[in-house]
């Protein structure tokens, strides 16, 4: 997985999809909050690429950029599309697979 970071965004406006590109047969994010009460990052995913099932200590919202993904937690799986969110519980294992090219924008919740 790539990680690219720029400059500070507070203050500004801007479309999230629009600042992250993808990369052949990569995964790339982009943390654009990083605070002790949570974190922001996006993400871009090539056709195909995902990540390996996992659990995170906190939830985490996914909200879907562009594209499409099928997302599983704890053995369900959910096809999501452009504007379509869903929330990843704490310690629940989770899956994600791009069925097309997709970005995201996930918010991690620490508590």
């Amino acid at each position: 997985m790539t990680t690219s970071s720029q400059e500070d965004l507070t203050g500004k406006s801007f479309d999230p999809a629009g600042l992250i590109a993808y990369q052949d047969g990569s995964v790339v994010s982009r943390t654009i909050v990083f605070q002790k009460s949570g974190t922001i990052t996006l993400f871009a995913f090539d056709a195909g690429e995902g990540l390996s099932e996992h659990t995170a200590p906190f939830d985490a919202i996914v909200q879907v950029l562009e594209g499409v993904v099928e997302i599983t937690i704890s053995g369900e799986s959910s096809r999501l599309g452009r504007g379509q969110m869903i929330i990843m519980p704490a310690n629940q294992p989770h899956a994600l697979k791009a069925l097309e090219k997709f970005k995201m924008m996930l918010t991690m919740i620490h508590t």
